[in-house]
Order: C-alpha cells, then structure tokens, then sequence
C-alpha cells in the first residue's frame, strides 16, 4: 500500500493546536500530511504548507482585499473561493489523495466550498461545530462528503474533542488507502430512479445494457442521489445518461429541501452527453416527513412513505409547472436528447386503476410538456406505462441506434 497524503485545511491562526492534533493522528498512522492555512488576520504558530497568501492568490485576491473588507463573511468567502479553486489544482497535480476541513460555522462554509470542488471519489471530511445542522443546505454537500460533529472543541484541545478529531483523522486516511475511485475510462451509462415498488424498468435495462459492453450506475432520485449523478455528469463521466426519474426537479420548483439543486436536469446537457429522459414519479412531491406538513399542502392528498419521506400528490397546475421546468432545464444541452412520453403514466400507483391513477392530471402534464419541449429534443410518445416492457425496450432501441450512429461512444 502507498504512502497516502491528506490535505489538512483550517485557520492556523486560531486553530493551530487543534490542526496539528489533526494531523499528528494521520502521521501516526502512516500517512503523510500537506497543510493550508485559510487566515485572515493572524498567522499560524509555525509555517503551513500553503500560507493564507498563498490561498487569496489562488482566487485572484489578496489578504489586503479580505482585510479591507472589514466583513469577516465576504473575507472568508475571498478564502473559500481560493482554497476550492487551489485545492482543485492540488488533486489535479496528484499532491494529495483526501482532504479534512476543519471549523465552526464560518469555517465549515468555507469547507462546503472546498469538498464541492474536488471530484466524487476524492475522500472528503468536514469536522465542524454543527455537522447534520439545518444550517448546511443539502445543495452546497459534495455527494460523498462525510463529517463529524467537533464536540467540545470549540476552544482548546480536550478529551472528548480529541475522540471527534482522531476518529475524522483514522476515517479521511483509511478512506483514501482503501477507495476505488470511479474508473472515468469504462464506457458508463447514468440511470437514475427510486426503489422498485415505484420504479422498475432498471430491472431490465441494466443487464441489457451490460450485455452490451457498458457499465451501469444507478442513482437513487432523492436529493443526495440526484446531486452524485449531476456531479459525475458534469465531468462528463457518462457514455449517455437514462434520466428516468427527475423528481428531483419537481421537488426543487416546489420548495421541497429533498432537492438535488438547481443545476437538476442540465449537466449532461452542459457536456454534451447524450440523454433518453422521461419524468418518473413527476406526480409527486417527496417533503421532509418529521418536519410536518407546510400549510401549502394541507388540502393535498400526501402519503407518508416512511418517517423520513412524505409524498404530496400534485394538482394539475403544478403537474404543468413541473413540464414547463423540465423544458427549461433541458433547452440549452449540447448534446441529442430523445424524451420518452409515456403516455399510460410514469410511477407504479399511477397505472390505471392505481391509488393515483389521475388521467386528467397525466393529461395535463403531457400536454404542457408536448407544448414547451424545446426544438433540441426529441419527443418519443410511449403507448404504455414507464414501467412496461415498450418503455424499456424503446430506450433500447433508441440507444442502439445512437451507438450505431456513433453518437453513443463505446
């Protein structure tokens, strides 16, 4: 096993002693540690790896410009530009293979910043006063970002801090010795949806899609799930990308915090990856179920899935703003984009003479969205439901026909 090096970030000014801890554990434990001070006003007790200096400068400021603020907001939002964009640079050059931030709430924004630059697969740790807080909206969480609350260690080194600080130390070492990063070099086709009671046609795709020489990941469409795809889209990870279950989006327009982000439905578009997209489960909006039910549902039909999720049933207005956003998202891709239309519903209980069977409400979707699709993609009406054999068997055909195109890269 190689020497594995960890990029310890913090505000050495403050937080030396802490930082060191850090990193003492890491060293004792056989690997090696890079160190990057993201300081405003003071300076480290001994010189870090990458000084404050050096970090301002990577985001084409200064130290001088933070301190003229005389806002400590936008002066650590002048370092979380800089430390992202210099530890980004860092990874590309191979000089580290994990990275642990740690810090109280001004802290753990800039750390937000810092784990969201890097690629899935790079071990990421926040140690942070108020790790699993409401205050960390789940947009800005790199998708396999992990943390630790720093208990009891707001001011010094003590017993019950060192017990969080060793364990993120053990935890962002042994994720960097033992990880497989994706291999970006496999032909990779991203699915997403949600479990098999809503959504089945992965249970027929993904063989038929292996047999064919790809590798299949599929993505589970409940905010987090969503956000991984997006991430490896971006990088333009995917041969070609089975959107089938966007309810992500439908969440977002709707104010539900079960969202993958703004950026939903856009990233492969953005590459230029080519997309068979449909609306799984477009019909509802998945809420926060232990938070209670927001007065703009209360006259909703919702189910409560378990205590974590609660579906609310959408009205045909809402249904039609739904279409309308995919549309939006979908209208300036780069690539060819084939929109399957399934025209007997798009989740399991909205099948005729299902608990949601709604025709007027599937109407009024497929209308909108037969009006408002942009002239890029490509409609294909599916006469049956997304969980029926036709659904998956005319993704396939439409694949084969974009890797015999040579539009689909093998």
């Amino acid at each position: 096993m190689t020497t594995k090096t960890i990029l310890v970030i913090g505000t050495y000014d403050t937080k030396d002693d802490e930082l060191d801890y850090l990193a003492g554990v890491i060293r004792n434990q056989g690997g090696q540690v890079l160190t990057m001070d993201v300081s405003v006003l003071g300076d480290p007790t001994k010189p870090t790896d990458f000084s404050k200096h050096d970090v301002a400068e990577a985001g084409g400021s200064s130290i001088a410009e933070a301190i003229a603020t005389k806002n400590e907001n936008v002066a650590m939002q002048i370092m979380g530009k800089g430390a992202a964009l210099l530890a980004a640079r860092l990874y590309r050059e191979g000089c580290f293979d994990g990275t642990i931030v740690l810090g109280g709430s001004m802290g753990t924004d800039l750390a937000l910043d810092v784990t969201s630059a890097l690629p899935l697969g790079v071990p990421k740790y926040i140690v942070s006063t108020v790790s699993f807080s409401p205050l960390i909206p789940p947009e800005r969480l790199a998708a396999d970002t992990q943390m630790i609350l720093w208990a009891g260690g707001l001011y010094g080194l003590n017993s019950v801090c060192k017990a969080s600080l060793s364990q993120a130390a053990g935890a962002v070492l042994g994720a960097a010795n033992a990880v497989e990063k994706p291999d970006l070099t496999k032909p990779l086709i991203g699915m997403t949806s949600l479990g098999k009671t809503a959504l089945t046609y992965m249970v027929a795709l993904k063989p038929a899609l292996e047999e064919r020489g790809f590798e299949v990941a599929v993505f589970h469409a409940t905010g987090m799930g969503g956000r991984a795809f997006e991430s490896l889209a971006a990088q333009g990870a995917f041969a070609c990308v089975f959107d089938f279950c966007t309810q992500e989006l439908g969440n977002h327009i709707h104010g539900s915090n079960i969202s993958a982000g703004a950026d939903r439905l856009t990233n492969a578009g953005i590459v230029g990856t080519p997309q068979i997209v449909s609306a799984g489960c477009y019909d509802l909006v998945d809420i926060v179920g232990w938070q209670g039910l927001p007065d703009k549902w209360a006259n909703h039909p919702n189910h409560a899935h378990n205590r974590l999720i609660t579906s609310i049933v959408l009205d045909n207005d809402e249904r039609a703003a739904v279409a309308r956003a995919h549309s939006e998202q979908l209208q300036t891709a780069k690539g060819p984009i084939a929109f399957l239309m399934a025209e007997h519903g798009f989740g399991e209980w909205d099948r005729k003479g299902g608990d949601l069977h709604d025709q007027d409400g599937l109407d009024a979707f497929l209308n909108e969205l037969q009006a408002t699709l942009p002239a890029n993609v490509e409609a294909h009406k599916v006469a049956g439901h997304i969980n029926d054999a036709i659904f998956a068997d005319t993704a396939l055909a439409i694949f084969d026909d974009w890797c015999a195109r040579g539009i689909v890269k093998s």
